[in-house]
């Protein structure tokens, strides 16, 4: 078995993502007089739910997994799942403790157990599966011989899987990212009109979609249908974030997403990446990247949409805080690290040879 760049890139990534969501919204630090771990010694909680619990076991199980397939083959067996426990442990004693200075967050030895399972469950779940699913099996035939070699291609593999991710966002509008009116303090403008607001969430989701795609064909190895892919992708993306509204909005809003803005970007961007992947691989990706850039700009200039504002108004974030200030700042984040990663790769002027 050899060791894979992609499961570590992985695990590096969703560390700083719980670490992100652990300190959520990292703000209103202060000394209360009490020591870091004071909490280790307090009675246990005395309100808790069932919700928390699962949630606090089920953040964890994902860092077990990634742990130890990050470790193969290097440390396999009892070590690896010794080690993804024990780290898993450090970890969230650790962020408990920096809990302790929010005045947001209640730092519990309750949660610190549930890391600790959760983590033990997935590192014995990798154990389980990763002769099978990951060391030879059809998740690393699909990587070696779907998408060119290098650990360059597993970085951009990993902007897709935080694309998906930021998917779980309600508060943008379809594939947008880089939204930063909140931290900039945008004022709302003058009053526009309808069809600007659907024109503005058209154009956005349409340049986005493309740049996405392109990136999709520049990742692919030679003689695989990156189409298909990129097709999977949209199919992957449109479901989770119908779940998400599911999960987060009322039932009867479910389908706010597909707004008028949201099916013409949609339908646009898909014709019009499939068309584009036509092009040299170095003009698809300075293309993804001005793509990606434009819809960026945007988004920030344009003024909030009315629309949007108002299907919120039935968000209830209640339990899932944390996570919606995760996918946030994940879909805040997303486009400008996506923009510098294409124009690297395009910098290279070579493709990998698959």
């Amino acid at each position: 078995m050899h060791a894979s760049p992609l499961a570590r890139i992985l695990f590096a990534v969703y560390v700083a993502l719980v670490a992100y969501a652990s300190l959520y919204p990292l703000e209103g630090w202060r000394d209360h007089g009490l020591s870091a771990l004071a909490y280790l010694s307090a009675p246990w909680p005395q309100y808790v739910t069932g919700f928390d619990v699962v949630a606090d076991v089920l953040g964890y199980l994902p860092y077990g997994f990634l742990c130890v397939v990050a470790l193969q083959p290097r440390v396999a067996g009892v070590g690896a799942l010794a080690i993804a426990t024990a780290s898993a442990l450090l970890l969230s004693l650790s962020l408990e403790a920096l809990q302790t200075f929010l005045p947001t967050r209640i730092a519990s030895n309750l949660d610190v157990l549930c890391n600790v399972a959760g983590a033990a469950v997935g590192a014995v779940i990798a154990l389980a599966a990763a002769p099978r699913l990951i060391a030879s099996g059809p998740l690393r035939r699909f990587r070696t011989t779907a998408f060119l070699p290098g650990i360059e291609v597993d970085l951009g593999l990993v902007l897709l899987a935080l694309w998906l991710f930021m998917q779980l966002n309600p508060a943008t509008l379809l594939f947008a990212a880089g939204d930063l009116r909140d931290l900039l303090a945008a004022g709302e403008g003058r009053a526009r009109s309808a069809q600007f607001f659907v024109a503005i969430e058209a154009i956005t989701a349409a340049a986005n979609l493309v740049g996405v795609g392109l990136l999709v064909s520049a990742l692919a190895a030679r003689a695989q249908p990156a189409r298909a892919f990129f097709l999977a992708l949209v199919a992957a993306a449109v479901a989770v974030k119908t779940v998400a509204f599911a999960v987060l909005m009322r039932a009867e809003n479910v389908l706010a997403w597909l707004t008028p803005g949201a099916w013409r970007g949609l339908a646009a961007g898909m014709v019009l990446a499939l068309a584009a992947m036509a092009l040299p691989r170095t003009a698809r990706l300075a293309a993804a990247a001005v793509l990606i850039m434009a819809a960026t700009v945007l988004v920030n200039l344009a003024p909030p949409n009315p629309y949007l504002a108002a299907t919120l108004q039935v968000w209830q974030q209640g339990h899932f805080l944390n996570f919606n200030g995760l996918t946030r700042v994940v879909s805040a984040s997303w486009a400008y690290v996506a923009a510098a990663y294409l124009i690297l790769l395009a910098a290279r002027r070579r493709e990998p040879v698959s």
